[in-house]
């Protein structure tokens, strides 16, 4: 796999990779999992957002999308999601914004009248080899956007969510192996874990159940992005390879429907085979 450094610019165009992410493989057949949900999806627009969105569309949930600025991809996942008979509303904005956050959920209610499952994905990363030289504007940015923004929205999805509703947040490897060069970003991700914890304890008397994912290192318009040494990404993973969005997505499918009814506070680890405790 030929990955050259593209200079995509922060937080990066799905659209303007020269190796295209895969989304969903042609095989995966939808069942009906999720009819007549709702699903609200930030950093939806492309990487793993997109290929949860077209997942959730597949297995029959309507879906809302947040996306920063990429314009481009949110239409183009649109697309992608209503192929499949459901609804898509993409709404740009910036999380780190309470009173946007506000306004997303009232969006999504007045479209939708409901939310049933929040996926909370969107983040953004820098990288830096001396931990001394991280700005404190790319730390605000880091831990803003990564997890006060995540705590910023599930506060005002919340009362909105009954008995059965789901809670999927994004985390990493990197918050438990950690990163050499992402030591805030890999902070910010073992933040979410505790927080997918703790929140998953508080919600179970209301039946609301709250799960994790933690990639490994997966093909998404972040890392071209905001990485330089790219050539062997994800290769020194047990299966010597890095995984595609494809691979992922599947797993938000099992933490947001039936399937996963006695489960909660939980992260599933889909990183090439890596072995992490925690």
């Amino acid at each position: 796999m030929n990955k050259n450094n593209e200079n995509l610019k922060r937080p990066g165009l799905q659209a303007d990779m020269k190796e295209q992410p895969e989304s969903i493989k042609q095989s995966y057949k939808g069942s009906g999992k999720l009819k007549g949900k709702t699903a609200l999806i930030t950093g939806g627009d492309s990487g793993i957002g997109r290929a949860v969105a077209i997942h959730f569309a597949r297995e029959g949930a309507n879906v809302v999308i947040n996306y920063f600025n990429e314009t481009e991809d949110a239409k183009r996942t649109k697309e992608l999601v209503e192929i499949d008979g459901v609804q898509c509303l993409t709404i740009e904005g910036d999380l780190k914004d309470f009173d946007f956050c506000n306004n997303l959920v009232n969006k999504t209610l007045d479209r939708f009248g409901k939310i049933d499952i929040l996926v909370n994905n969107a983040a953004t990363q820098y990288t830096e080899e001396d931990f001394t030289d991280i700005s404190v504007e790319h730390l605000r940015e880091t831990f803003e956007t990564n997890i006060l923004a995540m705590m910023y929205l599930t506060q005002q999805v919340l009362p909105n969510m009954g008995s059965g509703s789901r809670i999927i947040n994004t985390t990493s490897i990197t918050g438990y192996q950690g990163h050499e060069l992402l030591v805030d970003y890999s902070s910010t991700k073992g933040a979410i874990t505790s927080f997918t914890r703790a929140l998953s304890q508080q919600l179970a008397k209301k039946q609301i159940l709250v799960n994790a994912v933690a990639p490994g290192p997966i093909w998404t318009p972040l890392i071209p992005a905001t990485m330089d040494d790219i050539a062997n990404f994800g290769e020194s993973t047990p299966l010597g390879r890095c995984g595609q969005p494809s691979e992922v997505a599947p797993a938000y499918v099992y933490l947001a429907s039936g399937d996963s009814t006695y489960m909660t506070g939980q992260v599933l680890h889909i990183n090439g085979g890596v072995v992490v405790g925690g």
